[in-house]
C-alpha cells in the first residue's frame, strides 16, 4: 500500500501516566520519528538527551503551554512554538497550568537531502 494513516486518538498512550502515542510505529513509518504527547498540568515529562541515538529533534506545541528545561534555562512554549535540539542537548518539557500537548519529531543529522528552490 502506497500510504498510512491513523488518528491519534485511536493509539494506546505508553510512557510514565501513557502521555506518549508511538505514532511512527502507527504508520510503519522508516524515514524519522513522529510521538504524539500529552502531559497533564504542572507535570513534567521526561529529561533527556538524544547522544546515543544521534537525533536531532524538533519538538511543536500544538495545545495547552508550559516550558522546556534546555542546559539550565526555562524556554517559554505556547501554541505554534517550534523547539530544535542537537542530540547531545538536554531537555525536558512541563506542562503548564492547562497541561501542555506536543508533537515530537526526530531523525539522524544530516540525514535530510534538500531538494530544489524549498
Amino acid at each position: 500500500m502506497g500510504y498510512s494513516v491513523v488518528n491519534v486518538q485511536e493509539i494506546e498512550g505508553a510512557g510514565p501516566g501513557g502521555a506518549v502515542r508511538f505514532v511512527r510505529r502507527e504508520l510503519d513509518l522508516e524515514a524519522f520519528g513522529i510521538n504524539w504527547f500529552e502531559l497533564p498540568a504542572n507535570s513534567p515529562g521526561l529529561e533527556h538527551d538524544e547522544a546515543d541515538s544521534g537525533q536531532e529533534e524538533v519538538n511543536v506545541v500544538v495545545a495547552g503551554s508550559g516550558h522546556w528545561r534546555v542546559e539550565g534555562d526555562e524556554v517559554p512554549a505556547t501554541v505554534g512554538t517550534f523547539l530544535r535540539f542537537d542530540p547531545e542537548t538536554t531537555r525536558q518539557p512541563v506542562a503548564g497550568p492547562d497541561g501542555m500537548t506536543f508533537i515530537g519529531v526526530g531523525a539522524r543529522r544530516g540525514s535530510y537531502e534538500p531538494r530544489g528552490p524549498f
